[in-house]
């Protein structure tokens, strides 16, 4: 005899959302089969492959090792949450993928990384990247992807920080020259 479905209320993407789901059912499959968010693959169902990889509060987990039954009151962001953006177009410009089924979970673990870690050094993103596996690329595209994304935002953020300075205009140096 099978266990009852229950009602679930999950944050997805920002919205509110319920479910009709088995204690036992996992999150990959709640969020492909109840709410039709494909982004997060199937591949391994043991935490291995890093295709299921979604947020949640914020940090990358493998939404294969996860319990739908787990996640009321906590924020689960897929891929179609990101709405695009900068990770995915560095994908697109690297070529950072073939066949395409991995490039979710890539793209939701860098983005996480660079959210995160910020900037990153070269060993920790290899690190990250390593929850993730690829059967179609060398990994080195990836590698280029996530990095042009590293570099690019952690220069906005050095000049956000120089316009802030001018604007105060202490060039860094508010209240130390005050007599």
């Amino acid at each position: 005899m099978k266990e009852a479905r229950c009602q679930l209320e999950l944050r997805i993407n920002g919205d509110t959302r319920l479910a009709n789901a088995y204690p036992t059912d996992l999150l990959l499959d709640v969020l492909r089969d109840s709410f039709g968010l494909t982004g997060a693959k199937p591949g391994c169902r043991n935490g291995d492959c890093g295709a299921c990889t979604v947020w949640v509060d914020g940090q990358p987990m493998k939404s294969c090792l996860l319990l739908a039954a787990e996640c009321p009151g906590l924020e689960v962001t897929t891929i179609e949450g990101l709405k695009g953006g900068e990770m995915q177009r560095a994908f697109v410009e690297q070529f950072a993928f073939q066949c395409g089924y991995c490039t979710p979970g890539f793209i939701m673990n860098a983005e996480a990384l660079s959210r995160l870690q910020p900037p990153p050094d070269e060993d920790t993103i290899r690190d990250w990247l390593q929850s993730n596996i690829c059967r179609c690329t060398s990994y080195e595209e990836i590698r280029l992807a996530v990095r042009e994304v590293i570099q690019r935002r952690s220069e906005g953020k050095l000049a956000e920080e120089a316009e802030r300075l001018v604007e105060d205009g202490s060039g860094g140096m508010k209240g130390e020259l005050n007599g």
